[in-house]
């Protein structure tokens, strides 16, 4: 009898011992998955941020930068935005050649107004260069031609140095070599209040014609 007790209790020790191996087995199993499951899930994480970085393209920041102010032209030179359109210009003509100076009809424009009859090429004249033209001036208050350069010789001038009245210093700037420009010119920008006599009356309105020969 005392045998088979001792038996029966080594077997059941055997089965408990067997059954706690079983646990730890389980355990030890579960916790492999575990680790193998994390370590997937960091990989496929990883794996898909890299490739995200990967196809997204990179951003561009635009810093705004101080507008920038420039002058306008009336025409197709640069010059002072003061001036408007020739409301009704000469004919454009030849360059080379005495053009044909209409005054338009009507009161005279209180506002100066610029036009390129015939546009040049290269650079466009600036205050300091000395310029060769060739000119003709008409007046409102004859509205007939009163001077006429392409009868004497060509006239030279330095842009901007005062040599001229205030209406040429202003409405050359941008001219090109060959061509030719109309401006008309009220008061202010030409001789005032003060007659000039042959043909320039006192707060005279001016039209020239002016070819542009030469920049130097």
């Amino acid at each position: 009898m005392a045998t088979e007790k001792r038996e029966r209790q080594k077997a059941a020790r055997r089965q408990k011992i067997e059954a706690q191996q079983r646990a730890a087995k389980r355990r030890k199993t579960m916790q492999r998955t575990a680790i193998v499951v994390v370590v997937a899930i960091v990989i496929i994480v990883s794996a898909a941020l890299l490739f995200r970085s990967k196809s997204t393209p990179a951003t561009t920041t635009t810093v705004a930068s101080a507008p920038v102010t420039t002058t306008t032209a009336v025409t197709t030179t640069t010059v002072a935005t003061h001036f408007a359109p020739v409301a009704s210009p000469s004919p454009a003509g030849t360059f080379g050649k005495p053009p044909t100076v209409i005054v338009p009809a009507g009161p005279p424009p209180t506002t100066p107004e610029l036009s390129d009859l015939i546009t040049g090429t290269g650079p466009g004249a600036k205050n300091g260069q000395k310029l060769t033209v060739q000119y003709v001036l008409a007046t409102y208050s004859t509205r007939k031609v009163i001077q006429s350069s392409w009868t004497a010789q060509p006239f030279t001038l330095t842009l901007g140095a005062g040599q001229v009245i205030p209406g040429w210093d202003k409405g050359l700037v941008g001219m090109r070599v060959g061509g030719r420009r109309e401006l008309i010119l009220p008061p202010s920008l030409g001789y005032g209040s003060v007659s000039q006599g042959a043909g320039i009356a006192a707060n005279d309105t001016l039209v020239f014609v002016i070819d542009l020969l030469k920049i130097s």
